[in-house]
């Protein structure tokens, strides 16, 4: 049998602006201070929304409070309704003036490092009435429930969000050019075992993944590549190289320029595609925003043009394999 649709005239305005309280302060006190009510009313909120819903939207237990799983599906919906009532009403109040509008905005931190500043001061310059919020946790998969926009590193999945490839992953060795000259010659085999190895974390991987997923694509056997630092994120596996040490896996887009000046070099033209690749993401709900929409189409309209011809003359060998 069909369950009956919550008829929006009875929508529980209140409670839900008590279960957005207290799913961001993660308390029922901390909640009824900043709502100004008592904590006995906003306790009673709370259990109305679920008894209306017929699912408990948070885990209560001793000294800890957190959002189920129907809590974390309901919880991005609510802010963004909030969020879409409170731009409106302000634009109503300033006489149709256009209002100062915060996009709240995901990258991973290599990404962000190398990449948000000239893209985030561009944007800026053409869309003055928005402002960014920028958001970078490690890891990789979906992205965060306050997020307007994300651009996140992962392999293809079926989520139900609006998912736009900017560009497929293709890593490739990168070096300081003294290790490059140093090691002239050499097949790629005795280049990598006579190197130390640098590994970039990868969340949910196992630690040496990459360089795994490489030497088998490569056929390479016998050559140890469980030694090594490993790094958090790409950009410091980056910094390590430049400083002259070790050879690491990276993503050629992300360090054009280091490339271009010299001072990254890529010895072989050996490569891996394992699927990842940098997606923008929205939920559907957020592509009828002007500010999102606009943000959304400017990114892919300028990457589109970046991976059309990805800085050939960045990534120009250093080493002759022949």
């Amino acid at each position: 049998m069909q369950k009956k649709t919550i008829d929006r005239r009875w929508l529980p305005l209140n409670a839900l602006r008590a279960f957005e309280g207290v799913a961001k302060h993660g308390s029922f006190t901390a909640a009824a201070n900043a709502l100004l009510i008592s904590q006995s009313a906003l306790s009673r909120h709370v259990i109305a929304l679920e008894r209306l819903t017929g699912v408990q939207l948070f885990e209560r237990r001793p000294h800890a409070l957190t959002l189920t799983k129907a809590g974390q599906h309901l919880l991005p919906a609510v802010i963004k309704s909030f969020d879409r009532l409170e731009y409106a009403l302000d634009d109503i109040r300033t006489d149709g003036a256009p209002a100062q509008r915060t996009l709240r905005v995901q990258m991973p931190p290599t990404f962000a490092v190398q990449l948000a500043v000239p893209i985030l001061r561009d944007f800026r310059r053409m869309s003055t009435e928005v402002d960014i919020d920028l958001i970078s946790p490690h890891g990789v998969g979906p992205p965060l429930g306050e997020i307007d926009v994300a651009v996140v590193y992962s392999q293809p999945t079926v989520t139900d969000l609006v998912s736009d490839l900017l560009w497929p992953v293709r890593t490739t060795i990168l070096c300081h050019p003294d290790i490059a000259a140093a090691h002239r010659g050499q097949d790629l085999a005795t280049f990598i075992e006579q190197n130390e190895i640098v590994h970039v974390r990868i969340a949910e991987r196992p630690r040496h993944h990459t360089w795994s997923q490489f030497m088998r694509a490569h056929g390479l056997t016998g050559v140890n590549i469980e030694r090594g630092l490993v790094f958090d994120t790409a950009v410091l596996a980056a910094q390590y190289a430049l400083g002259g040490q070790g050879i690491a896996l990276e993503d050629p887009n992300l360090f054009s320029e280091e490339l271009a000046d010299g001072r990254l070099v890529r010895p072989f033209d050996a490569t891996l595609d394992d699927g990842y690749g940098y997606y923008l993401t929205t939920h559907p709900d957020g592509l009828g925003d002007t500010a999102i929409a606009l943000f959304r189409s400017w990114l892919i309209e300028r990457f589109g043009k970046r991976t059309a011809s990805p800085a050939k003359a960045a990534v120009q060998l250093a080493v002759s394999n022949e």
